[in-house]
């Protein structure tokens, strides 16, 4: 019965899977970035780019001491389950769960009693983390 299932799993290769990561990373780093630079620029915090050029060198940081070796991890994941596998699997089932958890952490902060210039900060500096480390991820889909 299970193997008969299997003719309709939307299987992709692992080269196809790295270039999902790659895509997810990058968007999901640009918009939080974009987003992050428009509330903390539109805010009138004083020594507003200041704050700005902390965010950057933070998430600069975050994406050198944390996120380039989830990269890793995710990338020797993907070429270790090889061609044929689920095309959502690109990324484990615990970490779609962290996804969901900080998607619902960023609707928190945006709907909370942070002031926007705060969660623009934060996200300004995850978005820069996930687009520097992205590199990692696009470099092993052109690889492979």
């Amino acid at each position: 019965m299970l193997d008969h299932l299997d003719a309709y799993k939307p299987a992709a290769s692992a080269r196809t899977h790295l270039l999902l990561a790659a895509v997810m990373w990058t968007v999901v780093g640009c918009v939080l970035a974009a987003l992050g630079a428009l509330w903390l620029l539109g805010s009138h915090v004083a020594g507003v780019w200041l704050w700005f050029a902390a965010s950057v060198v933070l998430g600069v940081l975050k994406a050198r001491l944390v996120l380039l070796r989830t990269a890793r991890r995710v990338i020797e994941r993907i070429k270790a389950r090889g061609d044929g596998c689920c095309v959502g699997g690109f990324v484990s089932w615990r970490t779609w769960l962290f996804i969901a958890l900080m998607m619902t952490a960023g609707y928190v902060l945006r709907h909370g009693l942070v002031p926007h210039a705060v969660v623009g900060f934060i996200y300004l500096a995850v978005g820069v983390a996930l687009v520097t480390a992205a590199a990692r991820v696009w470099l092993a889909w052109y690889r492979s």
